[in-house]
């Protein structure tokens, strides 16, 4: 008999504890009202008088899925996101709103929509990361009340129709070749005032053509390949039509 009154107290006893992990809070109500929040550990529950509710309290990540929206310019783009939170104020989480879980996600798609909407494609591909800050900003003070901390937010991707990435990609060709086309004729400018210089240097140095000539009869002479006409430079017929008027002069 007393074996019999030892099990069964041990029964009602373990009827009555329940356990909250380190990871969890628990919160009691008492015959419908909230009455304490437990930490982790054993902790005791009358069962008919008293219910608990146990909230996890670690980092949570939400996939939120993807989202058709329409740019301030006009153009529909499908965003998805990541949704970094935690539950800051258990009892507010249990007592002011019905699923924080479903509630946050909810909200964070309908801020996601409003936000690109916002916005103009141009900025959604640039400044994806200042977007990503204003989504979260929105939605954590929004869930405040709730007890609830969002930490991050992540754009995962930005989905755009297959015919506007051809247009985009033509617009990034298009100007890239502007951007070519510049610096080949910055380079023909330098080129050219190098040239004129050069030819500055040249007429104003006697004899400095004739040395540059016979230079680059050196060079062209070095490959046996190459067959090499030489002209008589124009500084040595100048001299030669010199020395002739003079000659004419004694006469």
């Amino acid at each position: 008999m007393e074996i019999f009154l030892i099990i069964v107290v041990v029964i009602v006893f373990f009827s009555f504890v329940r356990q909250v992990n380190q990871y969890e809070r628990g919160i009691v109500l008492t015959m419908g009202k909230f009455s304490s929040m437990r930490g982790p550990g054993w902790t005791i529950i009358l069962p008919i008088f008293q219910s608990m509710h146990k909230v996890d309290i670690r980092i949570k990540t939400v996939d939120v899925p993807e989202q058709e929206a329409i740019t301030k310019d006009n153009i529909p783009a499908g965003i998805n996101a990541v949704i970094y939170y935690k539950v800051s104020d258990p009892q507010k989480a249990i007592l002011e709103v019905e699923n924080f879980y479903y509630a946050v996600s909810q909200l964070a798609q309908i801020t996601m929509r409003n936000v690109v909407g916002s916005v103009t494609l141009e900025e959604l591909l640039r400044d994806r990361s200042s977007i990503s800050e204003q989504i979260q900003k929105i939605v954590d003070e929004a869930t405040d009340p709730w007890g609830i901390k969002v930490d991050d937010v992540d754009l995962k991707d930005i989905i755009i129709p297959a015919d506007l990435k051809r247009t985009i990609a033509k617009v990034a060709e298009a100007e890239r070749e502007r951007k070519a086309a510049i610096i080949r004729a910055e380079g023909e400018v330098v080129a050219a005032e190098s040239v004129a210089k050069a030819a500055h240097t040249m007429a104003s140095s006697p004899g400095a053509l004739h040395l540059r000539t016979l230079q680059s009869i050196n060079d062209i002479s070095s490959d046996q390949s190459n067959t090499t006409v030489w002209m008589m430079p124009l500084e040595v017929l100048r001299a030669v039509e010199a020395v002739g008027d003079a000659l004419g002069k004694k006469k």
